[in-house]
């Protein structure tokens, strides 16, 4: 078990009273300093920091925690949520199941480790775990919203709006209220969903998207467009995320000037293993059809979909820390000339193989899983190093489209661009541009899927695909919208559906505010065949 927290000094207390949240955290990180073993100053600085957007310095935190305390319940709870939010959901799996194991079943890691389960799509584990901590503790809002939330993704509409009545008699409709608009807009009921939410007194970055995705269906487009632009500029000051430009511009440069087709040639390439099952990687950016490109392959009895992760983008720092003495990446891998440093390929494969290992994708039973992590295709000089026969899928989409879809809804991939239009573009442009060169360098690596050409034709788009990556034609492919595999990303009722072109041209509702950024995404649009 873990020591009992202690109170908070009142030097803490006051910092955080006058809003001095700097002058709180170093008096914690004093207090940690003369004693490595005060689980309390490791807790409220966790929270501290987590709670004023410092989600990395947090991150540090809770793990210098459980090293300092290994059976700290609460540090292992915290570093859950902090992995998971971070879409570590394995990690963060395993850290929940840590505190409760440390300190007993209660119902804050187990609720914890219900909403970690869901959005693994692991929905009937996730289920059992919500059972239980709302018997350890009934009438809580936060587990009987987010058991709510299970039932709806699951189709089970009745079940959510009797998990939703439950939370409002244990607080109040306002609590409640977007995730009732959510369920309401899902079953088509869309005056209903914006006559409670425009009825709401405070609005977060959250509600005002939603608001914004109602005014869109009902055709009040100048004001969804209002509404996404400041419900995301709330989302950044609620999450104190935002997006460097020059860091990313820097970071693609280096990339671009050191991945030559010399390079390439010369660095090591790890041979496949035919131990266990293979990866496919679906390319692309966020909302540009990657999730329904998964839902298609992952409904063939070969595949096992694998959702997102970031372990490809992991490899980078892999190969620092071996190579360390050659500089930063990716000039650090001008070690590899040595022999003795030409197993890293296979370093970076198998480091991928044993994190895909604790998601179970790497067990019997499936030749293929897929990895549909967005914008991936940024690592494709480490994808070719360990995977060089791995089959890529890179999914396109007008990027006019993906621009709006990205400002409607709460992402933080791509480096967190989307919180902005003027970032979403240039970041958008700025990895066409890379990805471009890399064809240049690297010829054609990937098999390129035009979304509004699958939509369009998905049975023969469907046949492609999979002679692509070398399956047999299932029919099963064409009824992915049956799976009740749940798809733990925005596009989750969308891929229950079968296919449609109702968002196809989503942009030109909005081409008024988008035409400032065209020129932006001119190359874009000319790369990908779109009409300016």
């Amino acid at each position: 078990m873990s020591k009992s927290i202690e109170p908070t000094p009142a030097a803490v207390r006051d910092a955080i009273a006058r809003g001095d949240v700097a002058g709180a955290a170093q008096a914690l990180t004093d207090i940690i300093a003369s004693d490595r073993r005060a689980d309390w100053a490791f807790i409220n600085l966790i929270a501290l920091l987590a709670n004023h957007g410092r989600r990395a310095d947090a991150l540090v935190v809770a793990r210098r925690a459980i090293v300092a305390s290994p059976e700290n319940a609460v540090a292992h709870d915290q570093l859950g949520t902090l992995l998971s939010v971070e879409n570590d959901l394995p990690a963060g799996e395993w850290h929940f199941r840590r505190a409760l194991e440390t300190g007993g079943t209660n119902a804050g890691p187990l609720a914890n480790l219900a909403l970690n389960l869901m959005q693994q799509g692991r929905t009937t584990e996730s289920e059992a775990a919500f059972a239980e901590a709302d018997r350890l503790a009934p009438r809580t809002l936060r587990i009987l919203a987010h058991w709510s939330k299970l039932r709806e993704v699951q189709g089970d509409f009745a079940g959510a709006e009797r998990l939703l009545e439950a939370a409002e008699a244990a607080s109040s409709a306002e609590a409640i209220n977007l995730l009732r608009v959510q369920y309401l807009a899902r079953t088509g009921r869309d005056a209903e969903a914006l006559a409670i939410i425009e009825a709401a007194h405070n609005i977060n970055g959250e509600g005002q998207l939603e608001r914004g995705r109602l005014y869109e269906r009902v055709g009040r487009h100048v004001e969804a467009w209002a509404d996404y632009v400041e419900g995301k500029r709330k989302l950044a000051a609620e999450t104190g995320l935002s997006y460097d430009a020059a860091g990313v511009a820097a970071f693609y440069c280096a990339m671009r000037e050191y991945f030559s087709a010399a390079t390439m040639a010369r660095i090591p390439r790890a041979s496949t293993r035919g131990d266990v099952p293979q990866p496919v990687f679906i390319l692309g950016a966020p909302r540009s059809g990657t999730t329904l490109i998964e839902q298609v392959l992952s409904a063939h009895s070969a595949v096992r979909a694998g959702g997102e992760h970031a372990w490809l983008s992991e490899l980078r720092a892999v190969a620092q820390r071996l190579c360390w003495y050659g500089g930063d990446f990716p000039g650090c891998l001008d070690a590899t000339a040595a022999a003795d440093e030409r197993h890293l390929a296979a370093v970076l494969r198998d480091h991928y193989f044993a994190r895909a290992e604790t998601a179970g994708l790497t067990v019997p039973g499936a030749r293929l899983f897929t990895d549909k992590t967005p914008f991936n295709e940024i690592n494709l000089p480490l994808l070719l190093m360990a995977f060089p026969e791995a089959k890529l899928v890179l999914v396109k989409r007008d990027p006019r489209d993906v621009a709006v879809s990205m400002i409607s809804n709460n992402l933080s991939h791509g480096f967190n661009c989307a919180y902005r239009i003027e970032d979403i573009v240039h970041h958008l442009a700025a990895t066409d541009a890379l990805i471009a060169g890399y064809e240049r360098e690297f010829g054609r690596t990937a098999y390129v899927l035009q979304y509004e050409q699958f939509v369009a034709d998905p049975e023969a788009e469907t046949r492609r695909l999979l002679a692509y990556v070398g399956l047999p034609f299932e029919d099963a492919c064409l009824r992915f919208h049956e799976s009740r595999r749940y798809a733990p990303t925005p596009s989750y009722a969308r891929v229950a559906e079968k296919v449609n072109d109702r968002s196809v041209g989503r942009w030109r509702h909005f081409a008024g505010e988008l035409a400032p950024h065209v020129a932006t995404l001119g190359p874009v649009l000319t790369a990908g065949g779109y009409r300016p």
